[in-house]
């Protein structure tokens, strides 16, 4: 039996690579819509002072493979210089029972939660949408950027972060790695970031419910992926704003238990239940999104590490074969990663 194969964060960059990502995504998607698959919930152990370790484990009976995924969220890490999110996923064959691939699990979220974010952003926008707003500036703002800059042609980004620094520190590692076609504008205030963008993300540690983005600050027909706080409660974009838009969530029930933007407007009175779309319906045409405003709340589910880890795994082995070993990516320092695991 030969031992798993190693898949590092490096092994992870690259437009080709996430575009994989999405397409991966998108199947699952439609399966988990259609109740062909099932992604099964978290174990996890709070511990200490709001330190927690996750477990999560998930099967795609479609592509024959599952994954299991160990997760640290440790809050003192900032302080420390270390990220917030360690972790490792074990890719299975169901066939076999092999275990094929390990794969850096902190990276890992931070692509498979970017490249859920580019699948709606690619059903929600025009093709020629090329104006990015994103709030927040960890490693999960900068794989949102590449994320979306992955699936549109994306010619201005602007950044805002409680944190200048921070957002100055992204704002220098996009334009290292950015075509050379994109500008990169830091704001003052999260207002002047998404004021009149088309594309909105955002992705902060908020453990608050005051929103970061009002509702009267998204354009009319902009599209916002919502990444969520640390929080179940916590809300990123205010939820007024769900009453008018067209709301998509990757699975209903974890929605409405998981992501505070939903559980706020439902106890308000602004939406209902079955005004919730899901990522799947979305992907096979069932929602119509023409014209409006559009809301993608994720809330992380195991079965989304589970497509990713194989796309990736599958990318690896691709490129093995083309080049007899793994192409060399140098990897990148970043900040500190925001979102959920």
């Amino acid at each position: 039996m030969s031992a798993p194969v190693m898949v590092r964060a490096a092994d992870m960059a690259g437009a080709r690579r996430m575009l994989r990502v999405v397409d991966a995504l998108g199947a699952m998607f439609v399966d988990l819509a259609a109740g062909r698959t099932r992604s099964p919930a978290r174990t996890v152990v709070e511990h200490g002072d709001r330190r927690v370790l996750l477990v999560s484990p998930a099967v795609w009976e479609q592509r024959a493979v599952g994954s299991v995924k160990v997760t640290t969220l440790t809050p003192d890490n900032p302080v420390r210089g270390l990220p917030l999110i360690h972790g490792i996923v074990a890719l299975t064959d169901l066939e076999t029972g092999q275990i094929t691939a390990l794969l850096d699990g902190a990276e890992l979220t931070a692509v498979r939660t970017g490249a859920v974010a580019a699948l709606a952003t690619r059903r929600c926008t025009p093709d020629d949408a090329d104006d990015l707003a994103v709030i927040g500036a960890g490693v999960q703002a900068h794989a949102l950027v590449r994320a979306v800059t992955a699936v549109r042609p994306i010619r201005t980004v602007r950044l805002y972060s409680r944190t200048r620094a921070r957002a100055e520190k992204l704002a220098g590692l996009i334009r290292d790695t950015a075509p050379g076609t994109v500008r990169v504008r830091v704001c003052d205030t999260a207002r002047d970031a998404v004021a009149d963008a088309a594309i909105i993300c955002t992705a902060t540690s908020t453990d608050d419910s005051v929103p970061v983005v009002r509702a009267d600050w998204v354009a009319p027909g902009a599209h916002v992926n919502v990444i969520g706080g640390t929080h179940p409660d916590a809300v990123e974009l205010d939820p007024a704003l769900l009453a008018d838009a067209v709301t998509v969530v990757e699975d209903r029930t974890a929605a409405l238990d998981g992501a505070g933007e939903v559980r706020a407007a439902l106890a308000d009175g602004l939406i209902k239940a079955e005004d919730l779309y899901e990522l799947g319906g979305l992907v096979s045409g069932e929602v119509d999104v023409t014209g409006r405003t559009t809301v993608l709340r994720t809330v992380g589910m195991a079965i989304e590490d589970t497509a990713a880890a194989v796309a990736l795994f599958e990318e690896y082995r691709t490129t093995e074969q083309q080049t007899g070993g793994p192409a060399a990516v140098p990897p990148t320092k970043e900040g500190v990663p925001d979102g959920h695991a």
